[in-house]
């Protein structure tokens, strides 16, 4: 092993030097300074790494080496780098590549413009859990970027959205062995911002039972009432566009198979897909009235067909135009915002529709396990967490039960 070297400086002051192996470091482009990534698999490229040690005696020098050798054989000791957040952030986004859809990775990008703009120039070694907490409340206090003031409140649930990513990008820095822990790790939006979020923030309801029925009786003459039944039947939007003549079956079992969908990228790009996760791709028994009126529209559309000739377009989705044009969620969506204005209701998302239907359900009796298959979740709990919102009136059968409780029906209490 490899002795401290006595050195003069050139103002005669003496000191010790040595030569430690550091194990791998992230290998850099010397033109720009980027760290160099494998093209297949997005982890950076390694080389080896040795570690100059300088310092006033022999035996400092070798103390700092034998912490750095102790740590090595561990697995815990971390090599010295200068890459930034942004940096570690971008090779985070392509490494995360190789397991999401480009819709998702658009939506983690835009979860980390923040963190981004306020943290990405700090070295990813010096950044701090006071850095990262400062950044959060400042974040709610004026994140907010459109859809409102500039510069005002964020939504407390949008910031949780923003330390998710963050926490699971630093975390893969630990195995990384970038950073020795991650300064995210406890860092929390403040118990003031969440009651100030929840006082100030009008959070739109789901339409209730009396409102679906209104709409359901309202546009029932309308061209897309079917496809708009599978919205108010929990399907989400993107499977409503998604939807083929080919996956339904309509003559015999009454079946709806959900395998792809037509999402939006930035409002404007349409994206084919298979669903968002292995549990999306199900099989639902169709109630009779979506049943009878997507039988229904199969006919109008062959007789649009018909008469339009050349002019149409067969393209195989449900929701069309009158050409046979598919049309995407975000015309899908204001078609909707229409009928409901013209109907006098509630203008809602149609997304949000899916709440209506689960809660229904829920409150019907749906054992949990079905809930969560027909939604399309993995996780029973998650969809009543997530979906399930109790309300007053949903909970007029306990008042009644304690009105008997407290006598209001002798005989029923005897």
């Amino acid at each position: 092993m490899a002795e401290p070297k006595r050195i003069v400086l050139s103002s005669g002051k003496v000191r010790y030097r040595l030569m430690v192996d550091a194990g791998s470091a992230p290998l850099r482009d010397p033109d720009t300074g980027e760290v160099l990534t494998d093209p297949e698999t997005g982890e950076p490229l390694l080389k080896r790494q040795q570690l100059t040690i300088t310092r006033d005696t022999a035996k400092e020098c070798r103390t700092e080496r034998d912490r750095i050798l102790h740590e090595r054989a561990a697995g815990t000791f971390v090599a010295p780098n200068k890459i930034t957040l942004g940096e570690w952030l971008d090779q985070w986004l392509e490494y995360k590549r190789r397991d999401v859809e480009e819709t998702t990775i658009r939506a983690y990008q835009l979860a980390l413009v923040h963190v981004r703009d306020r943290l990405g120039h700090v070295r990813l070694q010096e950044l701090t859990e006071d850095h990262i907490q400062d950044c959060i409340d400042e974040v709610v206090a004026t994140g907010r970027r459109r859809g409102g003031k500039p510069g005002t409140r964020l939504a407390v649930s949008t910031v949780d959205g923003v330390l998710i990513r963050l926490k699971e990008a630093l975390g893969r820095a630990v195995v990384r062995k970038l950073i020795a822990n991650n300064p995210a790790q406890y860092v929390r939006v403040a118990l003031m911002d969440k009651k100030t979020d929840k006082r100030e923030r009008d959070k739109p309801k789901p339409w209730t039972v009396a409102e679906v029925r209104t709409f359901i009786r309202g546009i029932a003459q309308d061209r897309l009432f079917a496809p708009l039944l599978l919205s108010l039947m929990g399907l989400r939007p993107a499977e409503v566009c998604g939807q083929r003549w080919s996956d339904l079956d309509l003559d015999e079992l009454g079946v709806i198979n959900i395998t792809i969908t037509r999402t939006m990228i930035g409002n404007h790009r349409v994206l084919e897909k298979d669903t968002k996760t292995a549990s999306g791709e199900r099989s639902l028994p169709l109630p009779r009235g979506p049943w009878e009126a997507l039988r229904q529209f199969r006919a109008l559309q062959a007789a649009e067909r018909e008469a339009a000739g050349e002019a149409y377009t067969f393209t195989g989705y449900v929701v069309v135009d009158e050409l046979g044009m598919p049309l995407n969620t975000r015309q899908l969506r204001e078609y909707a915002y229409r009928l409901m204005r013209e109907l006098g209701l509630r203008q809602v998302r149609l997304y949000d529709a899916r709440h209506s239907v689960l809660k229904a359900l829920a409150l019907a009796g749906v054992p949990d396990v079905i809930l969560a298959a027909w939604a399309g979740h993995t996780n029973a709990a998650f969809t009543k967490r997530k979906y399930v919102e109790i309300e007053a009136e949903d909970m007029r059968p306990a008042a009644d039960a304690l009105d008997l409780f407290h006598g209001g029906d002798q005989k029923a209490l005897t």
